[in-house]
């Protein structure tokens, strides 16, 4: 049996200090809003970071269901753009380091992956882990996003956690991630942002504001975010545009703003999903809407690129 760490390759010049916190984001499922891509892209494009270790795609990643994109230029490949999962040491807008870890969800091998992740962890005496996901749901976007907090941080739980659902729903590698670290009894949360199921499939920047404030909610650090709350602001004005030109759109807004808000207020209502009758959705309606979603997802996906 292969041993967890040769699915990596550590970098020997990078000296890790123990006790730093670590943030993960990983891409590939569900990302509904682009909440883990643009969180994941604005920390690696305005943070300063150097790679810790480097996963082997070769052993992770199934190709023909993501593949990789090249730069045609005229008559030639330019440039053959693998995808990369990497662990990098990094500093907050304050200087504080940390460890982040993005990049694609493996394919394969969760077993391992989930060893190899845990047992970096050890390696460099990792505080805690935080993890970011999203999911599409009946919310407005008039509202503050709301986050669903899993993992054993329980004062997170008690403070940031507006949706507590018992439900059976389709993983990600970074559930098994924190599950395993669970058991072991190591500091772990998770926060899924529930996004307009409207806005699900647009880069919606006020998904990455929320999950970096909950990133900073968890471990302290500090990111800047005014680029990304100013994207924010001129992308909901679209959105405002848009619903003020179509009746329909504006009553299914005012539809959801009326729920979330009497779930909000502490209502007989047990979830701000509640549809028409005041019925919660069950398990099952809830995963066939998230397959509607991934279908889209796949279906786009599978279109052939323009050809050259």
């Amino acid at each position: 049996m292969r041993v967890p760490e040769s699915l990596y390759e550590l970098n020997a010049d990078v000296a890790v200090p123990s006790g730093l916190p670590l943030v993960a984001g990983l891409t590939g499922f569900a990302d509904a809003g682009g909440a883990v891509a643009q969180t994941a892209e604005y920390l690696r494009s305005e943070l300063e970071r150097t790679v810790v270790a480097t996963f082997d795609a070769d052993e992770l990643l199934d190709y023909r269901a993501r593949r990789p994109i090249i730069l045609f230029d005229g008559d030639h490949i330019a440039d053959f753009r693998p995808p990369r999962l990497s662990l990098e040491l990094a500093q907050d807008d304050l200087g504080r380091s940390f460890l982040l870890l993005t990049g694609y969800e493996p394919d394969f091998q969760w077993e391992r992956f989930s060893t190899a992740v845990i047992g970096l962890i050890e390696r460099f005496g990792v505080s805690s882990t935080t993890w970011v996901n999203s999911i599409p749901m009946p919310v407005p976007h008039t509202r503050p996003i709301s986050l669903t907090v899993s993992g054993n941080r329980s004062d997170l739980v008690e403070s940031m956690s507006v949706w507590r659902p018992t439900t059976e729903a389709p993983s990600n590698a970074m559930h098994l991630v924190e599950y395993r670290l669970a058991e072991q009894g190591r500091s772990v949360a998770g926060f899924v942002l529930l996004v307009p199921h409207y806005l699900s499939d647009t880069e919606y920047p006020a998904t990455a504001v929320a999950a970096l404030e909950a990133i900073s909610s968890a471990t302290g650090l500090i990111f800047p975010t005014d680029l990304l709350r100013e994207q924010g602001r001129d992308f909901v004005a679209r959105i405002e545009e848009q619903v003020a030109e179509n009746g329909e759109l504006a009553k299914l807004v005012h539809t959801l703003e009326e729920r979330h808000d009497t779930y909000m207020e502490g209502t007989v209502l047990r979830s701000p999903l509640t549809d028409e009758d005041g019925e919660v959705p069950s398990a099952d309606e809830i995963a066939a809407e998230l397959e509607k979603f991934l279908a889209f997802r796949r279906g786009r996906d599978d279109e052939p690129p323009l050809q050259p």
